[in-house]
């Protein structure tokens, strides 16, 4: 199973685990712009491509259509900024929780993937696949430094590990900047992913020079189990009113299984709700792998890919609608 559509015991609240190692390879010079000198890189890592192995195909961007190019940035396997490059590929293994990014911002970004808080596992095979790439490619390293990188904020380890998690409850009784704010002085960043609709942040680490990935990963880990603690007390105070509770739920749930139509944004905010009751066992008509899958082909992309078609964005509200509709009639079958 693809890793956005598995869960663990901490995917209540936290969605997703993502390792990061920002890489550049010494033959190369650093910020590659022209087409020539990304398709020598390319060439360069697509010769090697069998000894690397984790079967990992080689993927052209200029190969891929629009709709393709955006359902990865949806399932957050390449960025936005890297999508819209005119160069530049990828190399992505059938389950997609590793896909490395080449010719972007640096020559090479790995990116390793799990469900849930799974971040000491997510790390070992990053490092494992980063190691066994660096022996075959050869990476540009300083002794005083560590991995020599474009951008300044990824010199050192090169490691950007980041954690999404969904706080619904912390949202609804207002707490949400109360606990980031007593967490804040750690040296992390936090974001909210879409704003202001669907109770999703992404929690990450600042500092990459002058500390270990497993420093790194550890500083990490506490902060999210910190807000992981304060969101689950959170959820037994608004459960304190169940009918209140349950009323949000359901009627969230009603609107998705009934609607003839229904946009992104209002898809998103209410399947906050409706996984927030299924996390609290509020609501049995759903299961986690059907809000996996409703979270995933109710993004306009990976909608169209499900359905295998282009829609203009009206058309798309009402396919959004039918889909969520076979989803949740389906069992667990898409």
């Amino acid at each position: 199973m693809n890793w956005y559509l598995d869960v663990n015991e901490s995917s209540d609240v936290v969605k997703s685990t993502k390792i990061k190692f920002s890489r550049n390879l010494s033959e190369f010079k650093f910020n590659l712009k022209k087409q020539e000198d990304i398709e020598r890189l390319e060439n360069k890592v697509k010769e090697n491509l069998y000894n690397i192995g984790y079967g990992l195909k080689f993927l052209k961007l200029s190969d891929m259509d629009e709709v393709t190019r955006m359902s990865l940035v949806e399932k957050e396997l390449i960025s936005s900024n890297f999508a819209l490059k005119r160069y530049g590929s990828i190399l992505i293994n059938d389950e997609e929780n590793i896909c490395i990014m080449i010719g972007g911002e640096e020559h090479l970004e790995l990116q390793v993937y799990g469900a849930g808080l799974d971040l000491e596992n997510v790390l070992n095979l990053a490092i494992e696949i980063d190691e066994k790439i660096g022996e075959i490619l050869g990476y540009a390293v300083s002794k005083k430094y560590g991995y020599l990188t474009s951008s300044p904020s990824n010199i050192g380890t090169g490691l950007k590990a980041s954690v999404k998690v969904h706080l619904p409850a912390l949202e609804r009784t207002r707490n949400t900047r109360k606990v980031f704010e007593a967490i804040g002085d750690f040296g992390i960043n936090i974001k909210e992913v879409y704003k202001g609709k669907g109770d999703i942040y992404q929690i990450s680490n600042k500092q990459t020079l002058g500390i270990s990935e497993k420093e790194i990963i550890r500083n990490l880990k506490v902060i999210v189990q910190t807000v992981m603690e304060q969101e689950r007390q959170a959820r037994k105070l608004l459960a304190q009113d169940e009918v209140a509770l349950s009323d949000l739920i359901y009627r969230s749930y009603g609107i998705l299984a009934n609607c003839k139509q229904i946009s992104n944004e209002e898809a998103r905010e209410l399947l906050s709700n409706v996984k927030l009751g299924v996390d609290l066992g509020l609501l049995n008509e759903l299961t986690d792998l059907k809000i996996q899958k409703l979270y995933l082909y109710s993004k306009p992309s990976n909608l169209q890919k499900y359905l295998g078609q282009k829609y203009d964005k009206e058309e798309l509200k009402i396919k959004r609608a039918e889909v969520i509709k076979q989803i949740i009639a389906n069992g667990d079958g898409a």
